[in-house]
């Protein structure tokens, strides 16, 4: 594997963001290195460290974030009392905005994968003054289809798993908007309710994966499996608070802003967002684009040629 070495955070912090939230964030590399910003999925998944290893450290100051409600973030989605209101697509761009300034940056690379992507993508849309260069992968625009696609459509493909994905939720509520269903659920004032919800909605995701049912670790974790499926279907049940358009898909529609940013999409050939063909499309619609699909990977980060692609991508933006 390409990736650079194991390392730690040389600083981090708390941010206060408003409306009651802290963002956790560290940086790492060099200090006086090409900053390069680090975008989490899910929504709601926290960042990793396994993200620094795509960066040369010696040429990139690396910042990665918990996005609000996510990882060691303050207050923390799995708390039912948490505000959820206050996390939407909106607050995490402002929240970039609020690091990028306390931590003095005028531009950085922005790196997103899965919603990381879709974040990436909206934030070098409406500041494309502070972004360098874009990489995403896992690629998501958080159009209304790909939710529709992701829940009801490769529900085709796994019909066991997805009847028992529907059963879970109310019968009234099956033939609408399967991620808003769920998030009610978790949102019950019952704990025993939300419980059975999140279990739920983690178990029709691992379905979708190549593996087992609930063979992923973190979703052993009652709390992270809480937080996280609350947040997923919080914003995939409120079309990403993207706003009008989105069924169309905004960040798609508004790619031409992106013609004077470089851009780098590294995308599975198996990854169930190709169905819709959304990397290819975005590709042509965004000037200057550059699209490397891996062969036989899923929505990974870590499969065979994964790393060597986006570690690529990296090292060029590192030279500009």
């Amino acid at each position: 594997m390409p990736l650079y070495p194991e390392i730690e955070p040389y600083d981090h912090g708390l941010l206060d963001v408003g409306d009651g939230n802290r963002v956790y964030w560290e940086t790492c590399g060099n200090p006086r290195g090409k900053p390069a910003l680090v975008l989490h999925g899910g929504p709601g998944s926290g960042s990793s460290p396994y993200y620094r290893r795509l960066f040369d450290p010696a040429a990139y100051r690396i910042v990665l974030l918990d996005q609000r409600g996510s990882g060691r973030s303050v207050p923390h989605a799995s708390a039912h009392d948490t505000d959820m209101s206050v996390n939407t697509t909106a607050h995490l761009l402002a929240d970039l905005e609020l690091l990028r300034r306390h931590l003095g940056i005028e531009r950085w690379l922005v790196w997103g994968v899965s919603f990381g992507s879709v974040l990436g993508l909206r934030y070098a849309q409406t500041h494309p003054g502070a972004v360098s260069e874009v990489v995403v992968t896992g690629v998501a625009t958080g159009s209304n289809a790909e939710v529709a696609l992701l829940t009801r459509g490769v529900g085709r493909f796994f019909p066991e798993a997805f009847e028992r994905f529907k059963a879970a939720l109310p019968a009234a509520e099956r033939d609408g908007n399967l991620a808003a269903a769920c998030n009610r659920l978790l949102e019950s004032p019952d704990p025993e309710v939300r419980a059975r919800a999140a279990r739920t909605w983690t178990d029709w995701e691992t379905a979708t994966v190549p593996a087992p049912p609930r063979s992923v670790p973190r979703f052993e974790d009652p709390e992270f499996r809480y937080g996280f499926a609350r947040t997923v279907t919080h914003y995939w049940g409120n079309d990403h608070f993207l706003g009008e358009g989105n069924d169309e898909g905004v960040v798609l529609c508004d790619a031409p802003l992106l013609k004077d940013v470089p851009g780098t999409l590294v995308q599975g050939s198996l990854d169930f967002g190709n169905l819709l063909g959304i990397s290819w499309r975005l590709h042509h619609a965004w000037p200057g684009s550059e699209l490397v699909i891996v062969d036989d990977v899923g929505h990974s980060v870590g499969g065979p040629g994964m790393a060597e692609a986006l570690v690529a991508a990296t090292d060029r933006y590192a030279r500009r």
